[in-house]
């Protein structure tokens, strides 16, 4: 229920991150929500189901999924035909950006996420960047999200009336912290998706950086991770 602070666009992939931080924006009051999503050739759609799960179970306004095609762009394992890392520790994950950062998306969907905003004039956006486990992605980082603010509020006509925010109450968390406050919230965490290379019935691989996050972060927060994994922990 909205104490009046307005409506608010949520980035939503389905994943564990966006889930808990739509359901912070439920929480701090704002409403009607809309959760946005995209279908941009990712070799892992399986997420969009999550995302469909997790609107419905959450019941937003409105849940709209927006199709653009980045696999013509390719030069990622999300998107084209390379194969995803799996097996890696924490070192190698942070050695260099990983080969499953898609070109400049959170700029894209960003962009998409500010025209609707402009359209329904709505001046808050919920995206849930984070940067301790962020896999090493550079548009998660807290200067790109303050210089896409920057820019937006030059970009719009809204800034006649309004100054639209870009929210990510995710940013300084770790993976632990956010499960913890996504259990406090009752977030019901099966009904994400986190695999970046997943079988044909949705079932997580169990070993790419993803997957690795996410298992580390339910240990870390001592919580039972709800995942159906196809490779068994340990």
């Amino acid at each position: 229920m909205s104490d009046g602070k307005g409506g608010a666009i949520v980035l939503s992939s389905g994943g564990l991150d966006s889930t808990t931080c739509l359901a912070i924006a439920r929480a701090e009051g704002f409403g009607p929500i809309c959760s946005l999503s995209f279908d941009y050739g990712q070799r892992h759609r399986y997420e969009l189901t999550a995302a469909s799960r997790v609107a419905a179970a959450m019941n937003v306004a409105e849940h709209c999924v927006v199709k653009i095609d980045l696999r013509q762009f390719g030069r990622s394992a999300l998107t084209d035909n390379l194969p995803v890392p799996k097996g890696r520790d924490e070192g190698a994950m942070a050695a260099d950006i990983p080969i499953t950062y898609v070109p400049a998306r959170n700029t894209i969907f960003l962009s998409y996420a500010l025209a609707l905003a402009e359209v329904r004039e709505i001046a808050d956006i919920f995206i849930g960047v984070n940067a301790v486990d962020y896999s090493g992605y550079p548009d998660c980082r807290p200067e790109f999200i303050e210089a896409f603010e920057t820019m937006a509020n030059l970009a719009t006509k809204m800034t006649t009336a309004k100054r639209l925010r870009i929210h990510t109450p995710l940013i300084r968390l770790s993976k632990a912290e956010i499960i913890r406050r996504g259990m406090e919230l009752g977030v019901d965490y099966s009904l994400t998706h986190s695999c970046y290379d997943p079988d044909k019935l949705g079932r997580a691989c169990g070993e790419c950086d993803s997957c690795l996050i996410r298992r580390r972060g339910f240990e870390q927060a001592g919580v039972v991770d709800p995942t159906v994994y196809i490779t068994k922990c340990g």
